[in-house]
């Protein structure tokens, strides 16, 4: 945090010495005058939100969104600034989420991404890019539990109208209620966007570094006997004995990248363009402990081998395409060129545990986008790729949506997936003997997706939608912490919906999600239902100068048998011969929220009914969730 200081103290002389040049010279639409010149011939003119503006690498520009919605109250209060419906998060922030709802992550395809350091890594199209009229920073802060917390910040400015850059900084430590469960976790992002003045060069380019470190506690050692006791003693969670001690993992995430556009041509006459990508990106797992816990792990431990698991995959991508870009078609077709290895680092010869694998692949990449009548859009992606290690990878994601009424929108959609195992069921080496492990040559997980959205923008403000998978070879880790594929395929259904209604100043919102496992229901096992409902009343307050939203939500997940968490492996396990079910409560938050200007205020009591009755609520087997916590969160953009 000391270093976050001190990159704010020298931002902070910088802006103070900006002098905003406000003439015609970068005189842009959305921009007001404030004098037309007429006394001294300077035009001076005032900068507007529209002004401000933020993009993903293939998306349209979008202004600064300070509007105060309710959906942003399930973003900014979360560490990874995502709404987590369909999750449930452990006793501490930044300890990881267990995933209630089957989804697909293409982060873990062809890398090492344990499922639990998933939930706050950004892949190479969530970096934000930047258009600013003058220096710009924005705050995220949140406190954390016991001893910590959270800051994110972000600072951009435009140099000349033509070059962009942002430096973006997330720090997080949480020590937590329990023994043993510190996060520590940070990123750092740089990022800059580039036009030639004629508009036929255009480049990205960003650089990113994460780390997502936590202790490992292996959860509460007597469920029975202490936690669910209600011994008053242990309300003091300290006073709880945990599994694990001297234990940690680490993820270590980097990636550089860099994207450059030529138009050889005018490119308002002709959108053609010359397309190079290149990126480098390295992930690192760590699992380590000062002393050997061989009955916790069930597991004899093997003589003089390190106390350290170390894995490590690196990703070297070179695309080279030829991109037709307008407004009503896009389209860009490439070739794509991959240098893979993944590392096993302590590999074990003697129980015939490889160590090291490299590869060479090659491929072909493409985007379509086609707008028709301003009523149809179609967006296509497709990827191929072979190599000899890893495989065949294709994978291709469509999507229809067609507005026949304003307001009113279908979307189809139908993805496909064919992809080795991420790598962490590839192979293990550890001083436990039983989580030694190697996958010798698996099929490819195939993935199939159909499903469909209705929103209804003036009816409810609400949406139905409806999603049907089929995973063929699904891969798993069984009871015994082993990666095994299934012979026959797991199907999936899910149906769900949201809807805001309206009643003066009083405001009902709800989501649903029905969701059923067909077949093979033992090896993903998850909850038939997850509801949450938010009833709040916003309005001005403090004669106008501020806007108010207050009131009480209760998110709520049925009863199954969960899959056990392994934090040696970062992953979760199918249960043993006698699982243990979580879920059947539910979880109540009451908040006050206040807007003054573009400053947001988040006051929440969390689990609020833990109060009045005892916390019986679990993220995984003798994982306890959190207790009642105030979680204070602010929002504050800055526009210089």
């Amino acid at each position: 945090m000391k270093y976050l200081s001190i990159i704010l103290i020298v931002f902070g002389a910088f802006i103070n010495a900006q002098q905003v040049n406000k003439t015609d010279a970068n005189k842009i639409s959305d921009t007001l005058k404030v004098d037309s010149g007429e006394k001294d011939s300077l035009e001076i003119y005032k900068p507007t939100i529209n002004d401000y503006l933020v993009k993903k690498r293939f998306s349209e520009k979008k202004v600064f969104d300070t509007i105060f919605a309710i959906e942003k109250s399930y973003i900014f209060t979360q560490y990874n600034k995502k709404d987590n419906f369909g999750k449930i998060q452990y006793a501490n922030v930044g300890s990881g989420f267990q995933d209630l709802v089957y989804k697909m992550n293409a982060e873990q395809n062809l890398s090492l991404l344990p499922t639990n350091k998933s939930f706050y890594i950004l892949g190479e199209n969530d970096i934000n890019y930047y258009d600013v009229k003058t220096p710009t920073t924005t705050f995220f802060y949140n406190n954390s539990m016991k001893n910590g917390g959270q800051l994110k910040t972000t600072y951009t400015q435009n140099v000349g109208k033509n070059f962009n850059f942002a430096i973006e900084y997330m720090g997080l430590r949480s020590q937590g209620l329990y023994r043993n469960s510190l996060s520590s976790s940070n990123n750092t992002v740089f990022s800059a966007h580039y036009v030639s003045k004629n508009n036929k060069y255009e480049a990205y380019a960003h650089y990113i570094h994460q780390n997502v470190n936590n202790q490992e506690n292996g959860g509460v050692l007597d469920l029975e006997g202490v936690f669910l006791s209600g011994d008053s003693r242990f309300n003091n969670r300290q006073n709880i004995e945990t599994n694990l001690s001297g234990a940690e993992s680490r993820y270590g995430y980097r990636r550089y990248y860099f994207s450059q556009e030529f138009s050889p041509f005018d490119p308002a006459k002709y959108p053609f363009k010359l397309r190079h990508t290149i990126f480098h990106q390295g992930n690192k797992y760590y699992f380590s402990e000062t002393a050997s816990n061989p009955v916790f792990f069930n597991s004899e431990s093997i003589d003089e081998f390190p106390l350290t698991n170390k894995k490590f995959s690196n990703n070297l991508s070179n695309t080279f395409s030829l991109v037709w870009d307008n407004e009503k078609f896009k389209l860009d077709a490439g070739f794509r060129h991959q240098a893979i290895d993944f590392g096993n680092k302590n590999a074990f010869p003697a129980l015939n545990i490889p160590g090291y694998f490299k590869e060479q692949r090659f491929g072909a990449v493409g985007n379509l986008q086609i707008k028709l009548l301003d009523k149809i859009q179609l967006r296509s992606f497709l990827e191929f790729s072979k190599g000899s290690e890893f495989g065949n990878y294709i994978r291709t994601t469509n999507e229809l949506a067609y507005e026949p009424v304003k307001d009113y929108l279908v979307e189809g959609r139908l993805n496909f997936q064919s992809a080795y195992p991420s790598f962490n069921y590839l192979v293990n080496s550890s001083h436990y003997i039983n989580y030694n492990y190697y996958l010798d040559n698996p099929n490819n997980e195939t993935i199939t997706q159909i499903g469909g959205t209705l929103k209804l923008a003036k009816w409810f403000d609400s949406q139905v939608f409806a999603d049907y998978y089929r995973i063929d070879n699904y891969t798993y880790f069984d009871s015994s912490a082993k990666p095994q594929q299934s012979s026959s395929s797991v199907n999936i259904s899910q149906i769900g919906g949201e809807a805001t209604v309206k009643y003066g100043k009083f405001n009902l919102n709800g989501r649903v999600l029905f969701q059923k496992v067909l077949s093979n229901q033992d090896l993903l096992p998850v909850p038939d239902f997850i509801g949450r409902v938010n009833v709040f009343y916003q309005a001005p307050a403090f004669k106008k100068a501020a806007t108010v939203q207050t009131g009480i939500k209760v998110y709520y997940f049925t009863k199954f048998a969960s899959r056990e968490y392994s934090p040696l492996l970062n992953e979760y396990v199918l249960p043993g011969t006698n699982p243990y079910s979580i879920g059947g409560r539910p979880i109540a938050d009451v908040y006050f929220n206040m807007k003054v200007k573009r400053m947001f205020f988040y006051l929440e009591g969390q689990h609020i009914n833990q109060t009045f009755m005892q916390n019986r609520s679990f993220a995984a087997p003798d994982y306890p969730i959190y207790d009642f916590r105030l979680n204070i969160g602010i929002v504050w953009y800055l526009f210089h």
